[in-house]
């Protein structure tokens, strides 16, 4: 890639400075193909550790390695000109030390060439975010709702619908902030706490299930698609391409089975001599 397409580009800082401007648009891809689709459209592009579910049928985001997530991002990054690519940190890759951190992050931007890593957690995250955007790694942090926690929550259940939660997901927004995070997710949160902190944060909030008054959005690809069969509540489905995929493998199957398939302008025929 030359290093005019790479200035070409939207950037962590530009993202950055889009804190109460237009909403910023980001979905997740895997995939070389559908990139070329969304990037054009889109701001950023998020290679999610949510792959581990949507792609290979985990029960959760937990097992997918640092090697996937690479393999991955290097799909995405051939398939995209415009976008900003985030390459999620999965479970495992960054939460033993600053150090750590540091050494899996440097392998994802090396090797993928992306623009920016994801991580999860608010207060516990916040001196590792420090060392990481000291040592010039754009991070994007991730507070609410946290998959990669699903074994210490017990269920993927919304945040802050009680008003007394709301303290420390709202210390979670401002230490990722003041760490140097340039701009923050907010996942499953209650739309109420979603809009404080996204008016008391001086870094952009991506919301998901959180609040239209969020920064920007962030679906999953195959969710909103409708190619996903059971989808979170703050899923709204804006294709239904499951359905167009079943009918076009019926009609397939059909006419292989009545010999309609292939005909003869799917076929080669000999030279004229």
């Amino acid at each position: 890639m030359s290093l005019q397409n790479q200035l070409q580009r939207i950037t962590a800082p530009q993202i950055r400075a889009r804190k109460g401007g237009e909403p910023i648009v980001t979905l997740t891809s895997y995939h070389t193909h559908t990139t070329r689709i969304i990037d054009p459209y889109v701001d950023c592009i998020l290679v999610g550790d949510s792959l581990g579910m949507v792609m290979h049928g985990m029960e959760t985001t937990v097992p997918v390695t640092l090697d996937m997530m690479i393999l991955q991002g290097l799909a995405v990054m051939r398939g995209s000109e415009h976008a900003l690519v985030i390459v999620d940190m999965p479970f495992g890759s960054y939460e033993e030390s600053p150090q750590q951190a540091f050494r899996n992050a440097v392998r994802i931007l090396k090797e993928t060439g992306c623009g920016a890593i994801k991580l999860e957690g608010g207060e516990r995250m916040a001196e590792t975010i420090r060392f990481l955007t000291g040592r010039g790694v754009p991070v994007m942090a991730h507070i609410g709702l946290t998959p990669q926690s699903i074994m210490a929550l017990g269920s993927f259940k919304a945040q802050g619908r009680d008003e007394a939660d709301w303290a420390p997901i709202e210390k979670d927004a401002q230490l990722v902030s003041e760490a140097g995070a340039f701009a923050v997710v907010i996942e499953a949160v209650a739309e109420p706490l979603a809009a404080k902190i996204t008016m008391d944060v001086p870094i952009p909030t991506i919301g998901i299930g959180a609040s239209p008054v969020c920064d920007g959005q962030v679906l999953v690809l195959e969710d909103m698609l409708g190619l996903s069969e059971r989808v979170p509540k703050f899923v709204k489905r804006f294709g239904s391409l499951g359905d167009h995929i079943r009918s076009a493998v019926q009609g397939y199957v059909d006419a292989v089975r009545d010999r309609s398939f292939p005909a003869p302008e799917n076929t080669y025929g000999m030279r004229k001599k």
